[in-house]
């Protein structure tokens, strides 16, 4: 029978923590520490590699703090959804999942759009433009007669006028394939604490097509930058064409969000799919078919293209375990 620890064992994990030996730039370094510089010379100790092939990432993509929990609390390297969903877009799979597919089929059926919310960049924390595009090409190959963009911009992940860059690039690859219906900034569209007016300024963009507008997407986005704002806190306006919103979600629609992580998207996706929701009112909300990237709540019982997995042995587990 193992022997049981008389002492408690406490993992602490300090967020935003790193070690570099330079101090330019390094306020871990410049910091008064005397608690850590008397563990740092007394205590036994190693390094970790906090980002990349070592959490699960691609090469030389930074971790996150999810990330990091998360290979932590496993004990061991965790595939992370960036890597699973990028391997299906090459092997193809990602064009056979069945909540992507039910989506289209549901546009077919109605003669409606297919609708695509997430976060534009290749920050790879939230999501990636990599699965968006795989999302528009999906749509062509299961002709579905209309794709509507829904676009969040980052600038906290990415530069702070990065959205410029990107949203070119979007508009490019995605020509006579799909148009953006709204634009605005993550501080609206994804909240993660419940600032439901935050939140209804995204909802009211995308899915009723009111509030502020813009013709051009581009245009909008220098707008903001010649008045001092950075992509993040952009405020959602509508795309307009001729008057009229390009795209306000009507009954018979489907929505697929693409990011992976799931805190930032749980309030959006609340306002738009479920019954319950009571964070503003949304008594003329369309009938919608909506489908998710990952499981943001398995409350919310939406489809889901990448269901979480299960792992054995994991840290606290082995723990319990051992006493």
């Amino acid at each position: 029978m193992a022997s049981r620890v008389d002492r408690p064992v406490v993992l602490v994990v300090l967020d935003g923590w790193g070690y570099r030996e330079s101090t330019v730039g390094n306020a871990v370094a410049q910091a008064r520490t005397p608690t850590w510089d008397r563990l740092w010379a007394r205590a036994p100790r190693t390094l970790l590699d906090a980002s990349g092939l070592a959490v699960g990432l691609p090469e030389g993509q930074m971790g996150n703090s999810e990330v990091g929990h998360l290979n932590l609390g496993a004990g061991r390297v965790v595939m992370q959804d960036l890597v699973r969903i990028g391997a299906s877009i090459k092997s193809g799979a990602f064009y056979q999942i069945d909540a992507f597919r039910q989506a289209c089929a549901q546009v077919r059926t109605n003669d409606g759009t297919l609708h695509l919310l997430g976060l534009v960049g290749d920050g790879g924390v939230h999501g990636h433009d990599d699965h968006l595009l795989a999302l528009v090409e999906l749509a062509a190959r299961e002709r579905v007669p209309r794709v509507a963009l829904h676009l969040l911009l980052d600038g906290r992940d990415t530069l702070p006028k990065s959205a410029l860059g990107y949203v070119r690039a979007l508009l490019a690859k995605t020509a006579g394939r799909a148009e953006v219906a709204s634009i605005g900034g993550r501080y609206f569209g994804m909240d993660r604490d419940q600032r439901w007016p935050r939140t209804q300024k995204c909802y009211d963009a995308a899915v009723r097509g009111i509030g502020p507008s813009t013709d051009d997407p581009i245009a909008f986005i220098t707008g903001n930058y010649d008045r001092g704002v950075t992509d993040e806190f952009m405020e959602p306006a509508v795309v307009m064409r001729d008057g009229h919103p390009v795209a306000a979600m009507r009954d018979g629609d489907a929505v697929i969000t693409w990011n992976f992580r799931s805190d930032r998207m749980r309030q959006i996706v609340r306002a738009i799919a479920l019954k319950e929701f009571d964070g503003f009112d949304v008594d003329d909300r369309p009938r919608l078919h909506v489908a998710t990237m990952t499981q943001y709540d398995q409350t919310f019982g939406l489809p889901v293209a990448f269901e979480p997995f299960s792992m054995a042995k994991i840290v606290a587990e082995v723990l319990e375990d051992v006493g």
